[in-house]
């Protein structure tokens, strides 16, 4: 059974930032993957902030976050991060971290095509 465990969320002012973490158990095939974050703010679908195929090539941005927020990965500690900077009242919201595709053929930016998800970390961001 694999698990991810988010962490690093928390409340912050405009124009501040934090590191989000996501741990994935040792069970997980961490290099040659997909994974990525995703977030849902109260009412709101679930939509993609970042996804990678983890071996590098390929990585999916949400079109108004690349440049405030970098994704980055530690396959020793099989580990990928958040990093977010410049957070803005609007970017509220549950951060999850996903894993793996359910098929090859899926969409990586798109929630349902993963199989592995992260219980979630809040963060918030007050104007």
């Amino acid at each position: 059974q694999v698990h991810l465990v988010e962490s690093g969320g928390g409340s912050v002012q405009a124009g501040g930032s934090l590191r989000l973490s996501c741990v994935a158990s040792s069970g997980f095939r961490f290099s040659s993957n997909w994974m990525g974050w995703f977030r849902q703010a109260p009412g709101k679908e679930r939509e993609a902030v970042v996804t990678m195929y983890t071996d590098g090539g390929h990585t999916y941005w949400h079109d108004s976050l690349k440049g405030r927020f970098t994704i980055s990965q530690d396959n020793a500690k099989n580990t990928l991060y958040l990093q977010m900077n410049s957070l803005k009242p609007e970017d509220t919201a549950m951060y999850y971290c996903a894993a793996e595709l359910l098929r090859s053929d899926y969409d990586p930016r798109v929630p349902e095509s993963f199989q592995y998800w992260g219980q979630g970390t809040q963060v918030t961001v007050s104007s």
